[in-house]
């Protein structure tokens, strides 16, 4: 199933504050590539970074100097939320995806380093087609952190991205993935392989920025599995969701993480009709997620 756009042909323009910093991200949403678009996830989870920076694994002071590689960075907004807490960060992507990646990495990176550059990291941009074991030897492994927000959208790029993550992992390596459930068989599927391998946590929306959150956006946090521990075990293992500062758990089944954000999967039956409150002023952030929504509803409408 190809990934709906969230933005209109015009909006070539995403700005972000995020961070104190007022930053702008080019897009290209016509050109046919899904990585040219600012995707929703990816706002999601530079909110989250700066919702939970102030203390724990998310702080400037456990994260300065760690080496950080995201996967399909697309505009580079996830990976440029790591680089403002002070990691060394590659942005990689596709090759027809860089000149936009590097365009957007050089101006932000200018408008950080004229305002505040004593706590910036660094930003490179790298090319990496998943499985490439030539693109996976020059981005130099492994790395501290592994992210990537909307990687996952079609069932054909699971394994493809598991083995790129596997490879680019060393035995301390975090895995923070984040992304919009599109497809209940997809997100099952995804489950099932990334738990043969890693502890699977899903972030609970309390430590979520309280505006760019949605139900069907989730983040994950992952780890890999010490050698010892058994398959099977990880397969009756219920992804549990976790406080980022504490590491206290909460005990949310995996069923029912499934259940509240499965409102606009494929298989969504949901009636809309009243979803849009008459004369709303709706926030930027409220826009796309009412963007989204009729974007999924016109999919399925064949005019005659």
């Amino acid at each position: 199933m190809e990934a709906d756009r969230l933005n209109t042909p015009t909006t070539f323009e995403m700005p972000l504050e995020v961070f104190g910093h007022e930053l702008q991200f080019a897009q290209d949403p016509n050109s046919k590539h899904h990585g040219t678009t600012v995707w929703d996830a990816s706002l999601v989870f530079a909110k989250f970074l700066e919702r939970n920076c102030r203390k724990g694994r998310f702080s400037p002071a456990k994260l300065k100097g760690k080496r950080v590689i995201e996967l399909g960075a697309g505009c580079g907004v996830s990976g440029f939320g790591m680089a403002l807490l002070g990691c060394n960060v590659t942005v990689t992507d596709q090759e027809e995806v860089l000149p936009l990646l590097q365009r957007n990495v050089d101006r932000n990176t200018s408008r950080v380093m004229q305002k505040n550059p004593e706590s910036f990291g660094s930003i490179k941009v790298s090319v990496l087609q998943w499985g490439d074991e030539s693109h996976i030897k020059d981005v130099d492994p492994p790395f501290d952190y592994i992210i990537g927000t909307d990687v996952v959208y079609a069932e054909h790029l699971l394994e493809p991205l598991l083995q790129t993550i596997l490879a680019l992992s060393g035995p301390r390596t975090t895995i923070v993935l984040g992304y919009e459930i599109r497809s209940t068989s997809v997100h099952e599927k995804m489950l099932q392989m990334w738990k043969k391998h890693f502890d699977v946590k899903t972030v609970s929306k309390s430590k979520m920025d309280e505006t760019f959150q949605h139900p069907s956006i989730q983040l994950f946090i992952m780890g890999l599995k010490h050698s010892a521990e058994s398959t099977e075990n990880s397969g009756q293992a219920a992804a549990e969701k976790v406080d980022v500062e504490t590491g206290v758990k909460d005990k949310t089944t995996e069923e029912n993480i499934v259940a509240e954000g499965s409102g606009l999967v494929e298989e969504n039956t949901e009636d809309h009709s009243n979803s849009i409150p008459p004369n709303a002023n709706l926030s930027e952030w409220e826009a796309r997620r009412y963007g989204s929504m009729a974007a999924r509803i016109l999919r399925d409408v064949k005019i005659s």
